[in-house]
């Protein structure tokens, strides 16, 4: 007698009776809700909080326009446009540092990696030592130039030969620009006092003493580096299974890179430009996203986006509370707050993937 055969079974459910497909719905649908929420209170706090609180009332006040007081003017005038440029700074260094972990394949890769930042600084002390260049907007944009002129030279270097322009190449290329031009950096430094003040100040890496403008200048680089950015979540999932894989499922390798590339130049670019180099934001918010969502790229770059300005204006915030009634830059609040983060990480038993 032929044996009975068993029903096909269903895919195994958990003790709770949840499926797992809706249980990593469940966990990424509510990390973005909480990123939302950190984003909102983060915004909240660098308008009302500084040197001087300023109450919840008085902040929505200053915004309706419907108050001429002090504490309304110094919402309006000073911390209305740091919190603009904080939100697109942020959100430009953490989409940027989440999209060259997943072209190059590398956990450790930053934003300047291409030698964006390099560049920047590069352009800066050459506009102003140079060509005597002292307005804060003129600055701004040899920078942003300098960032887009060095990643361009990085990406021909690196696409050079056979093979075309391998992560690896373009790390390679992006190390060796960037060492030269630091050593162009400090040598301009060293050699003109007026170029190493302007460059001190550049170097450390603030969201204070910017108005309306340059927030306005830089924010078609940030609208359009997000918006290639973000398209090319479905592309950078298929090349995580390999490029020949990748090529199978219909991924246009060579655009994929350069279409990357070009919108972490323009993230990059235009955040370094406005508000210095800020080290470690878009180094660890990848990796604590991954930690939230997973590795696909659908979610990690958006929640990056948002993640990003929340840590970036709540250092901000902070940096003012802390030696009050002066203020700490927020790159070394990021520094200092960015290395523990990433160093727990590491020290995870199971790191999410790439």
């Amino acid at each position: 007698m032929a044996p009975a055969t068993s029903p096909p079974t269903a895919t195994a459910v958990p003790a709770g009776g949840t499926p797992p497909r809706r249980t990593g719905r469940t966990r990424r649908t509510t990390a973005l809700l909480l990123s939302c929420a950190v984003l909102a209170v983060a915004v909240l706090a660098s308008l009302a909080v500084g040197s001087r609180d300023v109450p919840l009332g008085t902040v929505l006040e200053a915004l309706r326009g419907t108050s001429d007081s002090q504490d309304a003017l110094v919402v309006r005038e000073l911390r209305v446009p740091r919190t603009l440029l904080g939100i697109a700074v942020g959100a430009a260094l953490g989409l940027a540092g989440a999209l060259m972990q997943a072209l190059t394949r590398n956990p450790l890769a930053d934003p300047g990696l291409l030698g964006v930042n390099s560049g920047a600084a590069a352009a800066m002390v050459t506009a102003v030592g140079v060509f005597g260049l002292t307005s804060r907007l003129s600055v701004v944009w040899a920078a942003l130039l300098g960032a887009a002129v060095v990643a361009v030279a990085v990406y021909v270097l690196g696409s050079a030969g056979r093979g075309g322009a391998t992560p690896v190449r373009l790390a390679l290329a992006g190390t060796a620009v960037s060492a030269a031009l630091g050593a162009y950096t400090t040598a301009q430094v060293l050699l003109d006092q007026s170029t190493f003040d302007r460059f001190r100040f550049w170097q450390v890496g603030s969201l204070a003493g910017h108005d309306l403008d340059v927030f306005w200048q830089m924010l078609p680089f940030f609208t359009a580096g997000i918006a290639l950015g973000l398209s090319q979540a479905r592309s950078l999932n298929a090349l995580a299974l390999g490029v020949d894989s990748g090529r199978a499922l219909g991924v246009r390798v060579g655009r994929t890179r350069l279409v990357t590339a070009l919108a972490v130049t323009l993230l990059c670019g235009a955040a370094t430009a406005a508000a210095g180099p800020i080290w470690f934001l878009g180094l660890a918010v990848p990796h604590v996203v991954r930690a939230l969502t997973g590795p696909d790229q659908r979610w990690v770059l958006p929640l990056s986006v948002l993640l990003a300005p929340a840590l970036l204006l709540l250092g901000d915030v902070l940096g003012r509370v802390v030696v009050r009634p002066g203020e700490l830059e927020v790159s070394i609040v990021t520094a200092l707050l960015g290395a523990p983060v990433l160093i727990a990480l590491v020290r995870r038993r199971r790191l999410a993937q790439l």
